[in-house]
């Protein structure tokens, strides 16, 4: 991976034409759309990295605003995969509708100032995947993730990128092909495990959380189940742990998180799901009536 080049290079006519996307319905929140936000655009060749900020009216500029070259600068010291990561992947802005609205960085989507200040909200999934005696796969996140380092979570956490495969809005086919592609890369899980069309969509929440003072979350979370036996092989840049548990052994992880226990924390999202829907949903599991659950009409603020 080149290092990041400060020579800004002026780009003419790169901003892809923005895909069409159906309106996603919602029982309980208010509609409103956000304007578009400034993106950043890298290529993928190693010669040059060269980035575009184009405003919402598609001019492009040449120089970057001067906040996030700051703290490009400012966060030298960011593991050299996590600070990858977040410069190259492209997240979908949505607004409080699911209805998408433009695409920044992950970068910016994380930053607990531009969450605040500029309401920034984008696409998320979280995959709850069980094995074939109902247990459910939890990783713990590793010590380099700018987000949630060292917390415990469902399977795998992550986000559709601005691209044509994950941008599908059908049965949400573009957020489970992301869930795939994330598994894999986190986890070592292949595709032949978890094919695609296996993937349940069960529902979407959308929630707000500080990691500490810098970074934090506001997404809209797809919830994506699975009953499948897998091969896991963690990726230590992503992963620090795994574990299956039941239902017990759940519980007693949380009775630990809430007593402080062992140094034992939770994700946000994943205490979410917990507290309003897992154990519910869990009975479904182990029922194989997974699809009976299934409410992707609401979007759950929590």
């Amino acid at each position: 991976m080149s290092s990041f080049i400060s020579n800004t290079i002026r780009f003419q006519n790169l901003l892809p034409a923005a895909p069409n996307s159906s309106s996603s319905s919602s029982t309980s929140l208010s509609s409103y759309c956000f304007p578009l936000k400034s993106i950043s655009i890298k290529p993928t060749s190693t010669t040059f990295a060269g980035r575009v900020h184009v405003s919402s009216s598609y001019s492009s500029v040449a120089d970057p605003p001067p906040s996030t070259m700051g703290d490009a600068t400012a966060d030298s010291t960011m593991d050299a995969v996590q600070r990858r990561l977040m410069f190259e992947d492209e997240c979908i802005l949505v607004d409080e509708n699911d209805r998408v609205v433009g695409h920044d960085s992950k970068y910016n989507c994380h930053l607990m100032e531009k969450i605040e200040n500029e309401n920034l909200l984008h696409r998320a999934f979280s995959v709850f995947l069980f094995n074939s005696k109902y247990e459910l796969l939890l990783q713990q996140r590793s010590a380099t993730k700018v987000t949630f380092p060292l917390v415990w979570t469902n399977a795998c956490c992550s986000h559709p990128l601005y691209r044509d495969s994950e941008l599908i809005e059908e049965n949400a086919l573009g957020v489970r092909n992301a869930a795939q592609r994330k598994l894999f890369d986190e986890l070592g899980i292949s595709a032949d495990d978890v094919p695609v069309d296996q993937f349940i969509p069960l529902g979407r929440i959308l929630y707000k959380a500080p990691s500490d003072g810098k970074w934090g979350e506001h997404e809209l979370d797809y919830l994506l189940f699975m009953v499948r036996d897998v091969s896991v092989h963690p990726n230590p840049d992503e992963v620090a742990d795994i574990k299956y548990v039941n239902r017990d052994e759940l519980k007693e992880l949380l009775r630990k998180a809430d007593a402080g226990e062992e140094g034992v924390k939770l994700s946000p999202w994943f205490r979410l799901v917990v507290d309003n829907f897992l154990l519910r949903w869990w009975d479904h599991v182990e029922k194989g009536t997974l699809h009976e659950a299934a409410d992707m009409k609401t979007i759950h603020k929590l």
